[in-house]
């Protein structure tokens, strides 16, 4: 690893991912967040203030127990609901079990937050994007907000104020991202989508959900396969989907009519929940969801659970535990106790350094839960094809090549080569790298003032076409005709020095901003979320052009700063054509 690596606590974390949501208090009462917060070396961030202070206590009865809400803005909120037993002790690194009764809860604050990874590099150029306007919230939104802990399994709901249980509303089911190693439901509410789906003729429910990251959701090895105890957070994913199926009744939602979404990992587990089990996403009989929103990521091709990269990450987490000389290593792992394994799940790289999105921590092809590297499942037809909309950032890679300072093109090869594409050879990395001018215009959008290092934007380019933009047209051009699947690209921020339209841009447009391009980005989705079509609306505002599914043309919408406008989605098709006849050699 390259860089200082600054081992950033949960406090500071929290206080900028604070900047992107309302403040809940852990008692019954829902209080305004500070109006600033305060970061190391950067400006003032502003946060979005609650519209009203809370009032009432509403209570919902499942069979499991009594939870008790509270509610502000027009929004009930019931947070923090536990779904699964505390995956602690002998049920660390091991598959969810379900939590049959809990007695009373009081689900008023934000709830908890799963143990996270907290290494990043410092490098010049990246402190020079965090004091671009609106950066630094951005780019931490979505992670934990504090109250890190193992017992951390729960699940949040909630719904537009006064909803009864015989309502039937569709339901908006949220997972996070932050790379499989970060992330938390605690930032992301319902302040703002719950209000505009009421005042659109469309109420929905919104349920966010905790699922382990790291080495505690996903740990691989030969230790881990042998013992059934791979791919933990997909699984504490689908755990929360049976909850929801089980219980969204009770509190007005109609399980027959529920969206799964997320951005980034937690789009890629989206697409793990369409392919778990070879695409079973039947519950006791019934399918879990009915369509799916992927927001910057999708497939992601990934090496075997128990091949040479997951069986390193597993022998350094058991070395650093203290585990390495043990004979059951696994469940030396599973005795140690909170602070040691959380130490050693942060003694390999996260994403926010040089190692990049070359994954230590993601689900992995087990021969069970994933049969398969996604993009193979994908191709091969092999899960639940539901309507979609799926779509990037036109500048996806920007944000995770500010660690690395390659100066030539033999180091870019190099680079790959060794941190990514372990299992190509020199000859096939540098073949990919040849499809890219030294310089690329495409995806542009970065400005012209780059202060960054020469391999800069061919290593930006490279990044977000294999890990997002490209995985979205190969998926694409696996559905059946008969399903409707609408796609994207943004570039409303275009322009923003180094980093144009980057990675996570769309966060804060689609949870707590209310502008007209935000305002117009959620009530397609609340569109889709309820009738499964996001054309059914119209736009005050004159900012969108109708949507067209991809198969008629293969083309996006590209929602631009003042208007859309639709884009035919073949850019880079050089390159496109490498990666997707190389993929088998390109596994991270």
């Amino acid at each position: 690893m390259r860089g200082t690596i600054l081992t950033v606590t949960a406090t500071l974390i929290g206080s900028v991912g604070a900047a992107c949501t309302r403040s809940f208090s852990s008692s019954a009462a829902i209080t305004p967040g500070s109006s600033t917060v305060a970061t190391p070396s950067l400006s003032a961030v502003s946060t979005p203030t609650p519209s009203s202070s809370a009032v009432g206590t509403p209570t919902v009865t499942l069979s499991a127990g009594t939870v008790i809400g509270a509610v502000d803005g027009g929004v009930e909120y019931y947070r923090g609901i536990p779904y699964a037993k505390p995956p602690t002790g002998s049920l660390r690194l091991k598959p969810p079990v379900r939590l049959e009764s809990f007695g009373s809860i009081q689900a008023t604050g934000v709830g908890p937050a799963c143990p996270q990874m907290t290494g990043y590099d410092i490098t010049p150029l990246l402190l020079e994007v965090l004091v671009l306007p609106d950066a630094a919230e951005t780019l931490f939104f979505g992670t934990s907000l504090g109250g890190e802990t193992e017992d951390c399994l729960a699940i949040s709901v909630m719904r537009p104020e006064g909803t009864s249980a015989d309502e039937k509303l569709p339901v908006l089911f949220w997972i996070y991202g932050g790379g499989f190693e970060m992330g938390s439901s605690q930032a992301y509410d319902g302040a703002v989508l719950i209000p505009q789906s009421v005042a659109q003729g469309k109420p929905m429910i919104l349920v966010t959900v905790n699922y382990r990251v790291g080495a505690f959701g996903f740990l691989g090895g030969r230790e881990v396969l042998a013992d059934g105890a791979s791919n933990l957070g997909l699984l504490d994913q689908r755990m929360g989907l049976e909850w929801v199926a089980d219980n969204i009744a009770a509190f007005g939602g109609d399980p027959d009519a529920v969206t799964i979404w997320g951005e980034s990992a937690g789009a890629m587990s989206v697409f793990d929940q369409l392919a778990l089990y070879d695409g079973d996403n039947t519950y006791n009989g019934r399918p879990l969801f009915r369509a799916a929103i992927m927001n910057s990521g999708s497939l992601t091709p990934t090496q075997h659970i128990d091949g040479v990269k997951a069986q390193d990450v597993f022998n350094t987490v058991a070395e650093a535990a203290g585990c390495g000389a043990d004979s059951a290593k696994l469940e030396c792992l599973r005795g140690v106790d909170y602070e040691t394994f959380l130490d050693a799940s942060n003694s390999v790289p996260t994403y926010l350094t040089y190692s990049s999105l070359a994954f230590n921590f993601a689900p992995r092809p087990d021969g069970k839960v994933l049969t398969a590297s996604p993009e193979v499942l994908a191709q091969s037809g092999k899960y639940a094809a539901v309507p979609l909309i799926i779509g990037n950032q036109e500048n996806e890679g920007t944000v995770f090549s500010l660690f690395q300072d390659l100066k030539t093109e033999e180091s870019l090869v190099s680079y790959l080569k060794e941190v990514f594409f372990q299992n190509a050879t020199t000859e096939e990395v540098a073949a990919l790298v040849a499809t890219y001018p030294s310089n690329p215009d495409s995806p542009g959008g970065i400005g012209t003032t780059i202060t960054a290092y020469p391999e800069f934007k061919r290593l930006a380019a490279i990044l977000g076409d294999y890990e997002f933009t490209f995985m979205s047209r190969i998926l694409l051009e696996t559905l059946p005709d008969t399903v409707p699947a609408w796609s994207y690209q943004s570039t409303y921020a275009s322009g923003t020095p180094i980093l144009g339209t980057y990675h996570s841009t769309d966060m804060p447009r689609l949870f707590y901003k209310t502008d007209d391009v935000s305002t117009a980005l959620k009530a397609l989705y609340i569109s889709f979320v309820g009738s499964l079509d996001p054309n059914d609306y119209e736009d005050p505002t004159g900012y969108l052009t109708t949507w067209p599914q991809w198969k008629e043309n293969k083309q996006l919408l590209e929602f631009g700063a003042e208007s859309t406008q639709l884009i035919t989605d073949d850019a880079r098709s050089g390159s496109y054509e490498y990666i997707r006849s190389h993929l088998e050699a390109l596994r991270v």
